[in-house]
């Protein structure tokens, strides 16, 4: 292995953690790649990363490059394991976090309680001081108070404090003295203030952000401080970089700092890396989808551009508000539906799958560890889609005896056997899958049959095919790499940070300098940012958004703008802006349009994989044919298929369904006139119109 560059990525997600390492050879760009699954392992998460490098035989001290996303963050805020935090904002509006927002979405419900705050209020306190909304200073900051607040809160067991003033994204002075002065009265505490997040307007969301990650520092600094303890142990002398839920990857130091920028982080580089193989197979309009072993996330990406936002809330649903976090996050329709689902019937006789999960202990029935419930699992092992002699890659014997106890016992509730159990599974189970598929398309506008749908996760390929076809996808490609491809998108990820700031200004003649002054102030912070990090300035990358609206209408519309604003322009970006709403709201309005804010996004390629093609060899999949078997496909009936080993697939095989492709991390599952073709890098490209 001497002179290879080795690169590796894992990614821990509810069920499993992944790895993905390649090691290539400078004289010819070639690279082995070794992809490793272990299970993830909390509370103590590093453990996880550490057993699956041993697993795929992969030696810390020699590897040049490594990322990693995890879970640890969202596991966290749902499982109410962070810190205590305190709150220091502006005199008079400590109620900031109890007030919230009017948006309750049962809104008939006269018991409605609104989501309990992160922070109590005898832990919220205020200074004196005052900005307006254009950031000029209406009364001095007065820090006298400061040192008596800190004193409550050693004494209240705090153990991290969130600073957010009112308008601070318009001038941060005020929160950048008293983060100063906190820092100097108690080095020990973790301390983070709104406008090292967001720079954008809505005080309830950046407050809320603010606490949400004060709540989660303390947590993350452990565990990314076990975990580079923890890789430096086994010998690895760099320094790890961490996913960011906006599809890149940062510094651990900066991550460390503010950890709520990782939320989603396993998602956004799935996402990205939909979007770096739509580019690398000519496939710019993709529909990713993701089903793992506990949810299934889908998002729409559009010419190559995976849709960012920071209008993120967790646990909202249709009883409960939830909580806002305003950092960027790769826009996404998450449910829980994976492939641990746990099948169940109502009292009204009615079947759900999910979103109670089995997760990986006890698992499946099919697991043999102690699981009763029929999942997506059992379901589709009981219909010969899974192998029952092959199960996990051939790590599991499968508990078929189990399995058929748990079907049946749904079965005997539907007054159907097993076998009709197991199909209303699978039917139910893609169902909900579509259902979100046309949230993040139809819904905002986008026909599905001008997408490739791109399937991975341990469970994309057994039911892309089905959704497809549902939707009029005319082309599934499923992934070289499938099971492990959020660690595998971290390797296509370029060191990234998104700015949003707002400042409104109506779009008209002589808007232009103002606008185009914003953005150059933001360029260079950022290019400061990415230098004291050792990056060049001319290795930076900028690509600008605008956030506009029509005058006086509450929500914006992101449109991509194409070099420097300027008066010749300004018509084009307001055409722009018009196409973009009716897209979305299938109407226009003649009404004058005002910019709110600017988003921008700064990157620099930090030893980005680059993928060589292997040239295509014969059609004929013979030598790949393990044989065949009967199995029901659910809704075309019970076929014999034709069964093949992934792992001797070659560039330019064809299959023709039926067909079951195996490899030891997932299935594809060909239905009857599907016809598949291996593509230089290793991917599956399932055409459906045949």
């Amino acid at each position: 292995m001497a002179g290879k560059t080795i690169r590796v990525a894992t990614d821990v997600g509810g069920t499993f953690t992944d790895l993905v390492c390649f090691e290539t050879d400078p004289d010819n760009g070639r690279s082995t790649v070794v992809t490793a699954k272990s299970d993830t392992t909390p509370p103590d998460f590093e453990r996880g990363v550490l057993n699956v490098l041993e697993k795929g035989g992969v030696d810390p001290a020699t590897v040049d490059f490594l990322a990693h996303g995890t879970t640890v963050v969202i596991n966290a805020l749902t499982e109410r394991k962070g810190g205590t935090v305190g709150l220091i904002t502006t005199q008079g509006f400590r109620d900031t976090l109890e007030i919230a927002r009017g948006n309750r979405p049962d809104f008939f419900n006269l018991h409605y309680q609104k989501p309990k705050p992160f922070v109590p209020r005898y832990l919220r306190r205020e200074l004196p001081g005052r900005m307006s909304y254009r950031g000029e200073e209406m009364a001095p900051l007065d820090l006298s108070p400061l040192a008596d607040i800190l004193d409550d809160f050693r004494s209240e067991g705090v153990e991290a404090i969130a600073i957010c003033f009112l308008h601070s994204y318009a001038n941060p002075s005020h929160e950048q003295a008293t983060l100063a002065r906190v820092r100097e009265l108690w080095p020990e505490a973790s301390v983070v203030s709104s406008h090292q997040i967001t720079r954008e307007w809505r005080e309830y969301e950046r407050t809320n952000t603010a606490v949400l990650s004060a709540y989660v520092q303390p947590t993350a600094e452990r565990y990314l401080r076990r975990l580079n303890d923890g890789l430096k142990a086994k010998g690895f002398t760099g320094s790890p970089y961490i996913m960011q839920s906006n599809c890149g990857v940062d510094s651990l130091e900066s991550v460390a700092r503010i950890p709520i920028t990782m939320v989603e982080s396993g998602p956004a580089s799935g996402f990205w890396g939909a979007a770096e193989l739509g580019r690398l197979i000519g496939e710019p309009n993709v529909l990713a989808l993701d089903i793992g072993g506990t949810t299934a996330k889908c998002s729409l990406i559009e010419n190559g551009q995976v849709r960012i936002m920071t209008d993120y809330w967790i646990e909202r649903d249709r009883t409960s508000a939830g909580y806002p976090i305003m950092v960027p996050v790769v826009d996404l329709v998450e449910i829980g539906n994976g492939g641990g689902s746990i099948a169940w019937v109502d009292d009204f006789g009615k079947l759900h799958v999910g979103p109670q999960s089995a997760g990986a202990l006890p698992g499946p029935a099919a697991y043999g560890k102690g699981g009763t419930e029929a999942t997506t699992t059992d379901a589709n092992l009981w219909l010969g889609r899974i192998n029952r002699d092959y199960f996990c890659g051939g790590e599991i014997d499968a508990d078929m005896a189990a399995a058929e106890t748990a079907i049946k016992n749904v079965g005997e509730k539907l007054g159907v056997d097993a076998d009709e159990a197991a199909r209303g599974i699978i039917r139910i189970a893609n169902n909900n899958m579509v259902n979100a598929l046309k949230l993040v398309s139809l819904n905002r506008g986008f026909d599905p049959r001008d997408f490739v749908l791109v399937a991975f996760g341990g469970g994309g390929a057994m039911h892309a095919m089905a959704l497809a076809a549902e939707l009029g996808v005319k082309k599934v490609v499923v992934p070289a790499g499938a099971p492990v491809f959020s660690a595998w998108g971290m390797m296509m990820s370029d060191l990234r940070r998104d700015y949003f700031v707002t400042r409104l200004v109506d779009l008209q003649k002589g808007s232009e300098a103002t606008i185009e002054q914003t953005f150059a102030d933001t360029e260079a912070v950022a290019r400061q940012q990415f230098g004291d990090e050792g990056v060049e300035p001319e290795r930076v990358k900028f690509v600008r958004f605008g956030k506009f609206r029509y005058q006086n209408q509450e929500h914006t519309t992101e449109v991509l703008l194409d070099g420097a604003v300027t008066a010749e322009n300004l018509a084009k970006i307001e055409a722009d802006f018009h196409d973009t709403y009716e897209r979305e709201y299938t109407y226009r309005l003649d009404a004058p349009v005002e910019m709110v804010g600017i988003h921008l996004i700064a990157s620099a390629e930090i030893g980005k994989l680059t993928m060589s093609e292997e040239p295509r060899g014969e059609a004929d999949p013979a030598p790949a044919l393990k044989g065949k078997r009967a199995v029901d496909y659910a809704l075309e009936g019970i076929h014999e298929a034709d069964i093949y080993d992934g792992t001797k697939l070659k560039p330019g095989m064809v299959l023709n369904g039926p067909a079951i492709v195996e490899d030891p991390g997932m299935t594809v599952v060909l239905h009857p006139g599907n016809r598949a073709e291996l593509d230089g890098y290793g991917n599956i490209h399932i055409d459906m119109a045949n």
